[in-house]
């Protein structure tokens, strides 16, 4: 079992594409909020978009980790290459940093002023 010392980049690197990301569409959520849309409905935008590609992600680490399961099964000990558990953990605690690293760049976007992101364009 991991000591949750390796997930630590990950998350920062995860955390840091999406600020990155919801940085760049501040204008976009300024003028959203010109036009009316409530800051949950920007969270809500920004969140959706980060989990589908989390979703994605998480797909297809899924499958290579069941396809490349058998190959490093020799190194694996006190786990089977398939195991649900371990699996099914490693899901939520990737969800849960991917949520997380959604949510609160989107938080902090949907606060901006909707004048001061239009006049930065």
């Amino acid at each position: 079992m991991s000591d949750g010392v390796e997930d630590v980049p990950l998350s920062v690197g995860i955390f840091g594409v999406m600020s990155y990301t919801v940085g760049q569409r501040v204008h976009e959520m300024g003028i959203r909020a010109a036009l009316g849309a409530r800051p949950g409905d920007l969270v809500g935008l920004v969140v959706g978009a980060g989990m589908r590609l989390c979703a994605f992600g998480l797909l297809a680490g899924g499958v290579v980790s069941l396809l490349s399961g058998r190959v490093l099964g020799a190194v694996l000990y006190g786990v089977s290459p398939a195991d649900a558990a371990t699996l099914g953990l490693s899901v939520v605690a990737m969800a849960a940093v991917g949520f997380l690293a959604a949510y609160l760049p989107a938080r902090r976007a949907s606060r901006v002023d909707p004048i001061a992101a239009l006049r930065r364009s």
